[in-house]
């Protein structure tokens, strides 16, 4: 009878009882590094929005492979899918100012007085009725 290779263990050795090791959670850590990303650059729509969405779904899966025991930093995961979220509300929001002021009378007004402008002086008599309006004048 031949004797068992040492690089493969007999079926009922040590080695194959051991329960499955738990992988990384590579999931978690991205979606940290993409939610603090998001958070800080909220003001752009690639900042806020892709990458704030990247981070809610990637935290999401993190937490839920972290929560079934096949992963750890759940709580990273967490974290990085709230920071994702906010990032992307943030985000949302100032898009929804910044389309609501080009909608308004106020600038399409200011628009176009500067397109029919001739002359620099024009442009400054634009700008300052545009204030006005926009005080309240």
């Amino acid at each position: 009878m031949s004797h068992p290779d040492p690089k493969y263990p007999a079926y009922n050795s040590p080695a194959t009882d051991r329960p499955p090791a738990r992988q990384s959670n590579g999931l978690a850590i991205a979606a940290l590094v993409l939610g603090i990303v998001a958070l800080l650059s909220f003001w752009t729509v690639f900042g806020g929005i892709v990458l704030g969405i990247l981070a809610l779904v990637l935290g999401i899966i993190g937490a839920r492979r972290a929560r079934g025991g096949r992963a750890p930093h759940r709580v990273m995961a967490i974290v990085g899918a709230v920071l994702g979220a906010l990032g992307l509300v943030a985000s949302a929001i100032i898009i929804a100012i910044g389309a609501s002021f080009l909608n308004s009378d106020e600038y399409k007004n200011f628009d176009d007085c500067v397109k029919h402008a001739d002359s620099q002086s024009e442009r400054e008599a634009c700008k300052r009725d545009f204030e006005k309006d926009m005080n309240g004048n």
